[in-house]
C-alpha cells in the first residue's frame, strides 16, 4: 500500500547517488555475475530470486536486492550497487503495490529497451489501493510468477523454452507440500482465532483457515510506523490476557516499543509465538520450504502450544 512505502525510509540522496553512479558505470558490483549464455536477472527481494533461479536454473544469474532477515526491510537503502545490478539486469522481478518503489526509480533512471520487468501486482490483477503488499504470502502467488517466468526466458532464449517449462513443472509440484499443509490446518483447526503484529503473514493465516482477531486498523498502523490508536493496543493485549488467541504471529524483522510490549504480554500469558518473516530466512530455506516451516510452526503452537520464534537455522 502507498503508506507503507512512506515508512520505507530509503534516503532520497543515497538513492539519487546511486544512480548517478550507476548511470557512469562508475560503481561497484558486488552481486553475481552472468556467464556467458546466462541471463542476468534481479529479484527485488529474495524470496523471489529464488523462484527465479529455480525456473531459470543453469541459464540465469540471478542477485537479490533484500535479504537479511535480520534487518527492516521497511528501512532498506538502495545502494550504488543495487542501481548497478538492476542496470544490468535483462529481468527484473518486483512485488510492486508500494513496497519496492525504489526499484521504480531505479528502472526509470537507467532504462532500457531490453529489460523485462514482472511486477507481481499486476500479474495477479491487483489495483494499487490493495491493503496487505505481502503477496509473497497468498498461495496464487509464485505459480503465477512461474508461468510469467517461463514465457519471459523463453522469448530471451526459446532453445531453452522446454528446459524452463520443466522447470516450472518441478517448482509447481514441490508447493503442494506446503499447500496440503494449508489445508489440513484449515479441516483440524478451522477458524483458529489468532493475533499478529502487521499482515505480512496474513494471506497464509487465510489460506489456513485461521481467524484473525487483531483489528486490521492496528496491524495498518504499526506496518505503516504510526502509532495505534491506544483501543486498538488495549483490545491486543486483551487477546493475550483473556486467552482469546491459540498463536501470536510475531515478525521478526519490523519491531519497535509496542510490538515489543505485545510480544512480552502474549509470554507472560503463555500464548505461543510464531515467527514470521518479510524476506526469506537464509541460510536454509527455497522458497516452498520457507512457506511450508511457516504452517508447521503454526501447527505446533496451536496444536502443542510450542512458539518458534526463529526460523533461522
Amino acid at each position: 500500500m502507498l503508506a507503507d512505502a512512506m515508512r520505507r525510509s530509503r534516503t532520497a540522496t543515497l538513492l539519487g547517488a546511486c544512480i548517478a553512479a550507476s548511470a557512469l558505470a562508475g560503481c561497484g558490483h558486488a552481486g553475481v555475475t552472468a556467464r556467458s549464455g546466462q541471463i542476468a536477472a534481479v529479484g527485488a527481494e529474495n524470496q523471489y530470486a529464488n523462484v527465479i533461479s529455480q525456473i531459470g536454473g543453469k541459464y540465469v544469474a540471478v542477485n537479490a536486492i533484500e535479504s537479511n532477515p535480520n534487518t527492516d526491510p521497511h528501512t532498506f537503502e538502495a545502494s550504488p550497487s543495487v542501481a548497478q545490478e538492476v542496470s544490468a539486469a535483462r529481468l527484473v522481478v518486483q512485488n510492486g503495490v508500494g513496497y519496492d518503489t525504489f526499484m521504480n526509480r531505479i528502472e526509470s533512471a537507467t532504462a532500457s529497451s531490453s529489460r523485462v520487468v514482472l511486477n507481481v501486482q499486476h500479474l495477479l490483477g491487483l489495483p494499487d489501493s490493495t491493503p496487505n503488499p505481502h503477496l509473497w504470502y497468498l498461495p496464487r502467488t509464485m505459480p503465477a510468477l512461474a508461468r510469467a517466468l517461463v514465457a519471459s526466458l523463453s522469448r530471451m532464449q526459446p532453445e531453452h523454452a522446454a528446459y524452463f517449462a520443466a522447470n516450472e513443472r518441478r517448482f509447481d509440484a514441490s508447493l503442494q507440500p506446503w499447500l496440503d499443509a494449508l489445508k489440513a490446518f484449515a479441516q483440524n483447526h478451522p477458524q483458529t482465532p489468532v493475533a499478529v503484529t502487521e499482515p505480512v503473514g496474513d494471506y497464509l493465516l487465510q489460506a489456513a483457515g485461521a481467524h484473525i482477531v487483531t483489528p486490521f486498523t492496528l496491524q495498518a498502523d504499526i506496518m505503516n510506523g504510526v502509532d495505534p490508536a491506544p483501543q486498538d493496543v488495549s483490545f491486543q493485549n486483551g487477546l493475550f490476557t483473556a486467552h482469546r488467541v491459540k498463536a501470536f504471529l510475531y515478525n521478526q524483522q519490523v519491531t519497535d516499543s509496542v510490538t515489543e510490549a505485545f510480544l512480552a504480554t502474549a509470554h507472560r500469558n503463555h500464548i505461543p509465538v510464531v515467527a514470521i518473516y518479510e524476506t526469506m530466512p537464509t541460510p536454509g530455506y527455497d522458497y516452498q520450504s520457507w512457506m511450508l516451516a511457516e504452517v508447521r510452526a503454526l501447527e505446533r503452537a496451536v496444536a502443542d502450544g510450542t512458539s518458534t520464534e526463529s526460523l533461522l537455522k
